[in-house]
């Protein structure tokens, strides 16, 4: 089993394109219960795998991590069955603890202002920092779908980029003007600098200061750097950005629908978690056009 596991893993990276930080946590997940297999040294069927989600519950894992867990047998043994390692999937039918809502945090609108200019544009490091900021804002972006445009993607000057997300899908995403020419001045007088120190070319459209491709660790280092400048309290991480994204374009009216492409999930359901953060432009609206609203212009109309 620890040899299909390492090809497992090997398909994720290749095949799938999967991240290195997913790629980890799928094998530690996976090993977690190759190794509980062995302890009991029984052989893996259904009753064996809800054994092991009983053993993760008694040990006080919480159900957000018990779920992920859960994803990754149902990756592996699917990966397993379809190659013909395996007959059936022992995780078939089985599902994970129902993870409790949990509201996303955001950042109000004047915070990200304030973040997004932070960024010295007299540096190439400084119109990259910006770059990736007001890309991350303006499109909702994963940080494995920053750093997986090229520097092809960004040399049309457009307000669109194609990007590649979960499970390989493509979509397209859209650029207000400040992202486009903040892209535009890192492309035309970032990139090129980062890019000659290094003597390995790379398409990768954002790098690090050596000129090599940027890495998921380093855009979280980028965006505690600017933080740590414009506020003493303020604790986010790149995800915030696209919860933020998608707050605050529900906030300006945007329909849920636009939201989930612009986000791409495939279910609507995801996307609803957004609209209890903008329940306050709900009450705008509501206080602003029900005519029973406010009490006072109740008693002024008797």
């Amino acid at each position: 089993m620890d040899e299909k596991l390492e090809l497992f893993l090997e398909h994720l990276r290749v095949v799938r394109g999967t991240s290195a930080h997913s790629i980890r946590a799928y094998g530690t997940d996976v090993a977690g219960f190759l190794a509980f297999v062995e302890e009991t040294g029984e052989a893996i069927d259904p009753l064996l795998v809800r054994r092991y989600l009983a053993h993760l519950q008694r040990s006080g894992l919480s159900k957000r991590s018990t779920a992920r867990k859960v994803s990754a047998l149902h990756a592996f043994f699917g990966y397993m069955v379809r190659h013909g390692y395996i007959a059936t999937d022992p995780t078939e039918g089985i599902r994970g603890p129902k993870r409790d809502k949990t509201l996303p945090r955001t950042v109000s609108e004047g915070q990200l202002t304030r973040l997004i200019e932070a960024p010295d544009r007299s540096k190439p490091e400084g119109l990259r920092d910006r770059a990736i900021l007001e890309v991350l804002y303006a499109t909702g972006l994963r940080v494995s779908e920053l750093l997986s445009l090229t520097a092809g993607d960004a040399a049309h000057d457009s307000d669109q980029l194609r990007v590649v997300g979960k499970r390989d899908k493509e979509r397209l995403v859209l650029l207000g003007r400040p992202a486009m020419e903040a892209l535009r001045q890192y492309v035309l007088a970032g990139r090129p600098t980062l890019a000659a120190r290094s003597k390995t070319p790379t398409d990768a459209l954002f790098l690090g200061r050596n000129g090599t491709k940027l890495v998921p660790s380093s855009v979280f280092r980028i965006l505690e750097k600017y933080v740590a400048a414009t506020s003493d309290t303020l604790k986010i991480s790149p995800h915030t950005l696209r919860h933020s994204f998608a707050t605050h374009m529900l906030d300006h009216g945007a329909d849920l629908r636009s939201v989930q492409e612009l986000l791409g999930y495939e279910s609507l359901t995801a996307t609803e978690i957004y609209t209890h953060v903008s329940s306050q432009r709900l009450k705008e609206v509501y206080d602003r056009t029900h005519p029973r609203a406010s009490a006072d212009d109740a008693r002024m109309q008797r």
